[in-house]
């Protein structure tokens, strides 16, 4: 009987995708598990999940820092990207201070991964898509502030943060409770980069 990361990629193989059976598979998983396998997923799986599921669950900020998760705490999205290397990172959010927690403007946000040291930590603000059911992980604006323990905050304009975080925003799309996959886009145009993402509660 084929494990959890074998029924996922399978189930990505199929000629049309089962978004609500990947939702149930990923749903019924622990977090360590979700997330190995998750982060199996290349790049030819992570291009064909994230047409499939446009449109499958609406995203809310709340659904990436959840109603119960107190202000500028901050909320661990465990990732693989399609980059040729250094694919696993996380993205950390945190609702800003004040915020309503069951629907906050925006969220805040950075990059965590083993070169964050030369890239910078990519930090964005998180806000809803207009007229779309998504999020949109926006690097061109930066957060005022940040939780304690967090790294300073830098532009994504300058040195090397530049070819990695500048001018871009992503966009994210539920596959399941915990888990959103993202594509990337710079200057408005979509660069051919996707990622995957699960929460971890």
């Amino acid at each position: 009987m084929p494990g959890p990361t074998q029924e996922l990629q399978a189930r990505i193989a199929e000629p049309k995708i089962d978004c609500a059976a990947i939702a149930a598979l990923l749903d019924g998983l622990d977090h360590a598990s979700r997330v190995a396998a998750t982060r199996s997923l290349d790049r030819s799986q992570q291009r064909r999940l994230y047409a499939a599921v446009d449109g499958f669950l609406p995203l809310h900020l709340d659904d990436l820092v959840p109603p119960g998760i107190p202000d500028f705490t901050p909320v661990r999205h465990h990732g693989r990207n399609t980059l040729p290397a250094f694919t696993h990172f996380e993205k950390r959010f945190c609702r800003p201070r004040g915020a309503d927690p069951a629907k906050p403007d925006a969220l805040y946000g950075f990059n965590f991964q083993s070169l964050s040291l030369l890239t910078g930590p990519g930090y964005f603000v998180a806000v809803p898509s207009p007229g779309r059911p998504e999020v949109l992980v926006d690097y061109n604006r930066l957060p005022d502030s940040h939780p304690e323990g967090w790294p300073g905050i830098r532009s994504n304009e300058r040195g090397l943060s530049r070819f990695v975080y500048g001018f871009m925003i992503d966009t994210l799309r539920r596959v399941s409770e915990h888990v959103t996959i993202g594509s990337a886009a710079r200057r408005g145009r979509d660069i051919g980069s996707w990622f995957i993402l699960t929460r971890q509660d």
